[in-house]
């Protein structure tokens, strides 16, 4: 058995869900939506499971859906990209795990910043490459340049970027995305960009790629989320896009991967790309509505709440909010004793972990969240 998975424990996702449906607790763990999506998407996906083909769609992805794909970031992000430098993967952590497969010699090193998604790691390692990190913490979790210097090496081939970032629901500034690329230039660095919350922003933020700032488009490799855009997590349709030279390569790696993607799923989400952008504001404000909703309850039971700029989920800082816990022990208690589910941050960090943050999910209905709310004030109340 390989090392890297046979040492593995269960997921903290999966491991919290499970107790929380011992618990019978409400589940703000894990980053779903509720509610079914856009309507239209999913008719498309129903007739075009019964009306047009279910064989092999092409391996790079249906031209449709690439054109879309291409079309959305030149309406949203002015991103002049074309479809032949999109490839569709199945869900975008197949897209990260092909282009990590695609771009690691063994012995790379890969820049990461923690807090992280969880996966990054055993597909670095499993690719042969070696991860090297970078701490970011709260309440800012900036990337500083002092941090980057210290941790680049001779060997240092790649950087690995969540924006919006979601472990901490922060979005990389204009600023600091402008030193990165200056410093990926600097040291010919080949940047993997997670950026599957980018339609996910409040307060009126848009998303900046890092693909589109100078010296980046040659050496970036973009990735999106076709269930974060549409909150249809279930579908699995994600995508890589990258300049001519990259993109080759990234489809090699993952035509021996998944090899392609259900065509009813691609023909649906290439209309709602063409068809949803109403869609993909409305529930932007919908779920901005619901962190202020989470925010406002868990501030009146006396939690310190973070900031949160992107992403389906928001953080409380333990230390400031009065609790002597760690977020480990907060959160077992939590879903235990409240029977409400949440994610210890520190399960993001591979070394060196941030202690006294944890992470609650907020795209639910009123109603589940106002329980919540009151489900964590009570315990609260009795714990003081």
């Amino acid at each position: 058995m390989n090392p890297i998975y046979s040492s593995m424990g269960t997921t903290i996702f999966e491991a919290m869900s499970a107790r929380a449906r011992a618990n019978g607790a409400i589940n703000l763990g894990q980053g779903f939506a509720d509610g079914r999506g856009p309507e239209a998407v999913l008719e498309a996906g129903a007739r075009a499971l019964l009306e047009r083909s279910n064989q092999y769609p092409p391996m790079a992805g249906l031209p449709e859906l690439r054109q879309a794909i291409a079309d959305h970031y030149a309406r949203h992000q002015a991103l002049n990209l074309t479809a032949e430098e999109v490839i569709v993967t199945s869900g975008a952590t197949e897209a990260l795990a092909a282009a990590l497969l695609a771009l690691i010699e063994p012995g790379d090193e890969v820049l990461c910043f923690q807090p992280l998604y969880d996966a990054y790691v055993p597909l670095i390692r499993r690719a042969g490459g070696i991860p090297r990190f970078v701490r970011l913490s709260p309440p800012e979790w900036r990337i500083e340049r002092a941090a980057l210097e210290a941790a680049v090496t001779p060997k240092t081939r790649l950087i690995l970027l969540n924006n919006p970032l979601n472990p901490a629901a922060t979005m990389t500034s204009a600023e600091d995305l402008a030193m990165l690329a200056e410093f990926c230039v600097a040291r010919d660095l080949t940047a993997i960009c997670d950026e599957v919350w980018e339609q996910v922003t409040f307060d009126g933020a848009r998303h900046l790629p890092l693909i589109g700032f100078p010296g980046m488009r040659e050496r970036t490799v973009k990735i999106g989320s076709a269930g974060k855009l549409f909150a249809l997590t279930g579908f699995k349709v994600g995508w890589m896009c990258a300049a001519p030279a990259l993109a080759r390569v990234l489809a090699k790696a993952h035509q021996f991967l998944t090899f392609t993607t259900p065509p009813n799923l691609q023909w649906a989400i290439a209309e709602g790309l063409a068809s949803q952008d109403a869609w993909i504001h409305d529930a932007r404000v919908r779920f901005q509505a619901g962190r202020d909703r989470l925010a406002a309850g868990l501030r009146a039971a006396g939690f310190a709440v973070l900031p949160s700029a992107a992403t389906y989920f928001l953080s409380v800082d333990l230390t400031a909010s009065g609790i002597a816990m760690d977020d480990v022990t907060f959160s077992e208690r939590l879903v235990d004793e409240a029977r409400v589910a949440t994610i210890p941050v520190s399960a993001f960090y591979a070394e060196d972990p941030v202690t006294n943050v944890v992470r609650f999910c907020f795209v639910k209905e009123d109603a589940v969240l106002d329980e919540a709310i009151t489900r964590v004030t009570a315990w609260r109340e009795g714990i003081a």
